[in-house]
């Protein structure tokens, strides 16, 4: 029995290297997460460190655990903060406004004395006594029978007390993202008649329309060369983020017709020539 747990607590040269190299991108992860200045990079960021976490779970035998960081965590609440962030358009400018005055140095604050008690808490750890995941699996029949009966009875109250946060927070942003109708909605009927009486008949233009681009922010080029409004949504145009590509094309297309004329010129010589 006692060499068991002697064999239990000693590492392995395997689980050295994969603690050392998996904690050292768990870290540069999360420091990426609270440094890096663009939202959508500090998500990414946060997302590899929860697979890391994950790959700790699934090497430690916790093959529940681990999953499920994998699944619900990163596959799908770290995903949604992504494309929340991708299609709200949160730039670097909008994290440099401090709303709240002091939060900064409040939250370093705050930092600082969590850091300090995560340091003591880990000083203070004592792993003189091992208790390996199985002895406490097998208390209870297996892994996730030990998650339930702890989730369920000792922290029960806290696992409600999330439950009703979730919640809460899912109403909420229902009913911040609810607008009123204000008018009754045109039928599919309404619509194509408005259609057929308005100026524009056709579907718009698509960006990119002669202008050998597809990106939405620069005008499709009307035949003459000219750029087409229609082809840009009026949002971006207020907003100025528009490209003008005309007067490059209108240059490629110089260009192309002088080659051609010098190839017509060549080939018409030729023919004189041959004769």
């Amino acid at each position: 029995m006692t060499g068991l747990a002697a064999a239990a607590s000693q590492t392995s040269t395997g689980e050295a290297f994969q603690f050392w190299v998996l904690g050292t991108v768990a870290v540069i992860g999360a420091l990426s997460t609270v440094l890096m200045k663009k939202a959508v990079h500090s998500a990414l960021s946060l997302a590899g460190t929860m697979i890391v976490l994950a790959v700790f779970y699934l090497a430690n035998g916790a093959y529940f655990l681990g999953v499920v960081q994998i699944v619900v965590y990163t596959g799908a609440i770290m995903m949604l903060f992504l494309f929340v962030v991708m299609l709200v358009g949160v730039t670097a400018a909008d994290s440099l406004k401090e709303t709240l005055k002091g939060q900064r140095w409040l939250a370093a604050g705050c930092g600082i004395g969590f850091g300090i008690l995560l340091i003591a808490g880990i000083g203070n750890a004592s792993l003189n006594s091992f208790n390996g995941l199985g002895t406490a699996n097998a208390q209870h029949g297996g892994n996730v029978e030990g998650l339930a009966s702890l989730i369920f009875t000792k922290y029960v109250f806290a696992f409600e007390i999330t439950g009703a946060l979730l919640i809460t927070a899912t109403v909420g942003a229902m009913v911040l993202t609810h607008r009123e109708r204000t008018e009754r909605a045109k039928t599919q009927r309404e619509l194509s008649e408005a259609r057929v009486r308005g100026t524009q008949l056709p579907p718009l233009p698509a960006p990119g329309v002669y202008a050998r681009h597809n990106a939405v922010d620069i005008p499709g080029l009307l035949p003459d060369g000219t750029p087409s409004e229609l082809t840009v949504m009026q949002t971006l145009r207020k907003r100025g983020q528009i490209r003008d590509v005309s007067n490059e094309s209108l240059d490629r297309l110089k260009a192309l017709e002088q080659r051609s004329e010098e190839r017509l010129g060549r080939d018409n010589e030729d023919e004189e020539v041959a004769k």
